[in-house]
């Protein structure tokens, strides 16, 4: 009855389920008021990546290139298991049609620690969005609060909708075997929802915080996207997008 119980993660396993379910589905998902999902893992194959995309509505024509893109961020360390929003953008940065909502200049996180006083994070973020350039700080519980509400802070003006957005679970797994203890790779997972939807964004680093950053980031565009907000321009690009227009 979980979430699992009809999920279908191998390329074979899913190749069979899309000729027929009942070769792995004993009853169809749907008669116990649940669904059928299909992962996306190292493990995919190219009816794995047909399935998800028709899932999310998209209609996949190189999916070759995706498949070699997701094994080859598989084994950095990338998992887009319970990462949909990251993987949908992932879609949609390689074909081209995924338009950024800022550039990042840089950010900066001190965690300052006083005795028995408890522990002050803040955070400075630094971005560009269209001609504009937002340098904003925020102080929060732990380094990543901070700056998520950093973040928040330089684009809210841009794009308000993001005040709708809140953390709804936050993960760290530990994944190098080349590296040991704290200089290992970790990945980040974060759930965030807006009271609609809930999504899954990723991100790797042998850094916390940049995999932090990454998931963040990742869950901004996500919601940002499936708003159908459209990007800030600079004035080179909104040129060109009107000549494009014509």
């Amino acid at each position: 009855m979980g979430d699992s119980a009809f999920a279908h993660k191998g390329g074979v396993h899913v190749s069979a389920i899309e000729r027929n379910p009942a070769t792995y589905e004993h009853i169809a998902p749907e008669a116990v008021g649940n669904n059928r999902r299909v992962l996306v893992s190292d493990l995919a194959g190219r009816a794995n990546l047909l399935a998800k995309a028709r899932e999310l509505g998209i209609e996949l024509s190189d999916e070759q290139d995706l498949l070699n893109e997701l094994k080859r961020l598989e084994n950095e360390g990338y998992e887009f298991e319970a990462a949909a929003a990251s993987f949908e953008l992932l879609i949609s940065r390689l074909r081209g049609s995924y338009r950024p909502f800022f550039k990042l200049l840089g950010f900066r996180v001190i965690d300052e620690h006083r005795g028995a006083v408890m522990p002050m994070s803040e955070a400075t973020v630094k971005v560009k969005v269209g001609d504009l350039i937002e340098h904003t700080a925020a102080s929060g519980n732990g380094p990543v609060n901070a700056l998520d509400k950093a973040l928040r802070n330089a684009l809210k003006g841009f794009y308000p909708s993001l005040s709708e957005i809140n953390l709804v679970d936050y993960k760290v797994r530990v994944i190098s075997s080349n590296l040991s203890g704290t200089a290992s790779l970790v990945r980040v997972l974060i759930y965030s929802g807006d009271g609609r939807t809930r999504r899954g964004t990723v991100g790797v680093s042998a850094n916390i915080v940049k995999a932090s950053w990454q998931a963040l980031v990742d869950s901004v565009a996500y919601k940002l996207t499936s708003d159908g907000v459209t990007p800030v321009c600079d004035e080179l690009e909104m040129d060109a997008l009107k000549e494009a227009i014509g």
